[in-house]
């Protein structure tokens, strides 16, 4: 009943716009002083505290947000468009898929869904209206590719998901690979049916010559390569994670003063932004893993566990079940508030059920990405309404709706076949 009350709590919290980290450290704080006393729940918060800011891999946030921080700032969203619109725009659709394909390689150095809409949506669409695109084809490609950004990897969600489950961050992050491309060619897929039944949505533009694409495309290699150098140091095993995100913020700050995109008030101000973003981060999983204990000491685990053994639900429906209460929450949370808030709570039972918890990883992640672009929240919609305020809402929500099909398509795919997820982590 304790935990109930705490959950209750924390949800109405967030809901009242109160900061998602210092609802989760209040309730969890005051829930253990419930059950346990004032002194041990000070020790617990205090040692939680230490142990979180005093971890050494987590020093892989602030250098990996560095890296996206570095490469945004080198103005590489409209290198990867250009170089994306010359190969693709001049069929039907081209734009659309171009933007898909640059949202890829954004969401590939950025590890944010929300920097990679905003991107985009400044670079494609100015783009995509000049050749008439419909808005609602326009708007739908940037959201929906937008939301790659915490699946590719370097992801963030997926790194704080291997903090408070203590999953290998490599695996996760290799795992998250062949589903990243798999969901960029069902997006490319449906913008190429979409154009078939629609052309006037996505007209042809114009052919680029072949001189001109060698030279975009001569701009965009050397980040591409980098990411190339991250990843392929973390799968070879030549580096750790945290290793590899300061080879990546270096090749990043290199890239950064190569572009001449640096000046002393321009490194001051991705240094800020990396430190604020960082302490943000880490004082939300400070509160996630104080509100963890509480549950914990609560009981509420074996509570769910001894709730599913007499509904007597097999694991593939518990696995459902889970992924429509993440739909549901997607409606009125964010992602990352409902990964902190839920992790502790399902994972747990996850594990004790058998699935494997980088496979898990990768999942829930791909149902935040629908979360992303659902009703009413939709956080990469509103995103997008900021960068775009003249094209009406309920066009960008009927625009992210073309690309529901994909995305269920994509689940259906990780769930039957979790070799999809599985294989490249197995090779490592």
């Amino acid at each position: 009943m304790v935990a109930a009350i705490g959950l209750v709590t924390v949800f109405l919290l967030i809901m009242l716009r109160v900061p998602v980290g210092v609802a989760m450290l209040g309730v969890g704080f005051l829930g253990f002083v419930s059950i346990s006393g004032l002194r041990p729940a000070s020790f617990m918060t205090a040692q939680t505290a230490f142990s979180t800011v005093n971890s050494y891999s987590l020093s892989v946030v602030p250098l990996f947000l560095l890296m996206g921080n570095l490469i945004n700032r080198s103005r590489i969203s409209s290198d990867l468009y250009d170089a994306a619109h010359a190969a693709l725009g001049h069929y039907r659709g081209g734009l659309a898929q171009a933007t898909i394909l640059a949202c890829g390689g954004f969401a590939a150095i950025s590890g944010s869904s929300m920097a990679t809409t905003a991107s985009m949506a400044r670079v494609a669409y100015p783009s995509m209206r000049r050749y008439g695109y419909a808005d609602i084809l326009s708007t739908g490609s940037i959201a929906a590719g937008g939301t790659l950004g915490i699946l590719i990897p370097p992801s963030v969600v997926l790194l704080v998901y291997g903090i408070l489950t203590e999953t290998s961050i490599s695996k996760l992050f290799i795992a998250g690979i062949l589903p990243g491309l798999l969901a960029v060619a069902l997006y490319m897929l449906t913008i190429a049916v979409i154009a078939r039944l629609k052309p006037e949505w996505g007209p042809a533009g114009e052919r680029t010559d072949r001189a001109e694409r060698r030279r975009k495309l001569a701009r965009v290699w050397p980040v591409l390569a980098l990411f190339v150098v991250v990843m392929g140091g973390i799968y070879g095993g030549i580096f750790t994670p945290t290793e590899a995100a300061g080879i990546g913020a270096f090749g990043a700050l290199l890239f950064a003063l190569a572009r001449r995109a640096l000046t002393w008030r321009a490194l001051f101000e991705t240094l800020t932004e990396t430190a604020v973003t960082s302490a943000m981060i880490f004082f939300v999983i400070i509160g996630a893993m104080v509100l963890g204990n509480f549950l914990n000491v609560a009981g509420l685990p074996s509570m769910l566990r001894d709730l599913i053994i007499t509904l007597d639900l097999s694991p593939f429906w518990v696995m459902v079940t889970i992924c429509v209460i993440y739909v549901l929450l997607g409606m009125v949370l964010e992602s990352m508030s409902m990964i902190l808030l839920t992790i502790p709570i399902l994972f747990p039972i996850v594990v004790g059920l058998g699935f494997d918890p980088v496979w898990f990883g990768i999942l829930i992640v791909m149902v935040v990405e629908l979360a992303l672009i659902t009703p009413p929240i939709g956080l990469n919609v509103y995103m997008l309404r900021s960068v775009l305020p003249h094209v009406p809402l309920r066009t960008l929500f009927a625009g992210v709706f073309l690309f529901l099909v994909p995305d269920l398509a994509k689940l259906m795919l990780i769930v039957l076949f979790p070799g999809i997820v599985l294989w490249l982590p197995s090779m490592m």
